[in-house]
């Protein structure tokens, strides 16, 4: 039966020595590319506006990621609030960048705990899976340190926007099972102007080369469940913004063309991008098909693509009344 790492790295005392020397980043934190200097230890905040405590917007078993995530019982998705990205057309925007309606989501370490054994053995999820990690990495090792005694079983899956410190991963080596990135542009100028990411492409292109030392090719159990491995997620943008062409040749060329890949073609202008007019729109037939022939070209065969109607199919809404993502938010006790 498979066993994730980070039973071994608690059994031998290194998961409490991770999560020690990342919490101590925190006094001048440099856990995202940002290297913002804060003390997060006594409350200071910076761009992602989080101090010491983790903060959880919601909880759930969710059914909308990759089949090998999502399975037949869910994902057990835990929603981080706050972002160290400014997409301005971000659908999780609710959570990601309206700050001061997260202070008051701050949750303990074993409450976190306490919310992956209820996704775990309460909802029976095959996983649990942190949307939004960058920022709270330290947080979410500690929280794991304390879930292993009460029982934690599951493979970790590390959903992330690319834009995470290589320090940082090389803490995870072992205690994540899949990574699950974006590779969202080639070019940085566009990653500044839209999501207020400088160098986006150089720590995104790092940090996907070493998640993949870390978790390599796919891998599924006998019931076509993943286990390992890395899925890179590739936003198609309309007007060519997400570079494509660019990121995926680098991926097929860089990391390797076995890599698994999923391509979406959910873009909709939401948050403020409606009143941008390079991304007012969502993509068009001809943009999608451009992608899907670019993957063909480049031998990507593994993985998944998008229909073309998913725009108007994965649009979350955090705030209203008996939303699943709203209404999931538990206390396990």
């Amino acid at each position: 039966m498979f066993e994730p790492g980070y039973i071994a790295l608690y059994r031998s005392g290194e998961l409490k020595r991770r999560a020690e020397r990342l919490e101590a980043q925190l006094g001048s934190c440099d856990i995202c590319p940002r290297e913002c200097g804060v003390n997060r230890l006594i409350g200071e905040t910076d761009f992602c506006h989080s101090a010491y405590l983790p903060i959880v917007s919601a909880v759930c078993a969710h059914f909308g990621e990759e089949p090998v995530i999502s399975g037949s019982e869910g994902s057990g998705t835990i929603f981080l609030g706050n972002c160290n990205l400014r997409c301005v057309y971000c659908q999780n925007y609710q959570i990601s960048q309206d700050w001061r309606g997260q202070q008051s989501k701050e949750i303990n370490f074993h409450s976190l705990a306490e919310r992956m054994l209820y996704l775990q053995d309460e909802l029976g999820c095959h996983n649990i899976n942190f949307v939004s990690p960058s920022h709270f990495v330290p947080q979410l090792v500690r929280a794991v340190l304390e879930a292993v005694p009460m029982g934690l079983r599951l493979p970790l899956v590390y959903n992330t926007n690319g834009y995470d410190a290589i320090k940082s991963l090389r803490e995870l080596d072992g205690i994540i099972s899949i990574y699950l990135p974006d590779l969202r542009y080639a070019s940085d100028e566009w990653a500044r102007k839209f999501s207020q990411a400088p160098e986006y492409t150089m720590h995104a292109r790092a940090a996907i080369k070493e998640m993949y030392r870390q978790v390599g090719d796919l891998v599924l159990d006998e019931t076509g469940l993943a286990q390992s491995g890395l899925i890179v997620r590739h936003l198609i943008l309309p007007n060519g913004l997400a570079g494509s062409q660019a990121s995926l040749t680098w991926l097929a060329r860089e990391v390797s063309p076995t890599v698994t890949v999923s391509i979406m073609s959910q873009y909709f202008p939401a948050h403020r991008a409606s009143r941008i007019p390079s991304l007012s729109r969502t993509i068009l037939a001809s943009e999608y098909s451009e992608v899907v022939e670019l993957i063909e070209r480049l031998g990507l065969e593994n993985g998944w693509l998008q229909e073309m109607e998913a725009a108007e199919n994965y649009l979350p809404d955090f705030k209203r009344p008996g939303h699943p993502f709203n209404s999931a938010v538990v206390n396990p006790k």
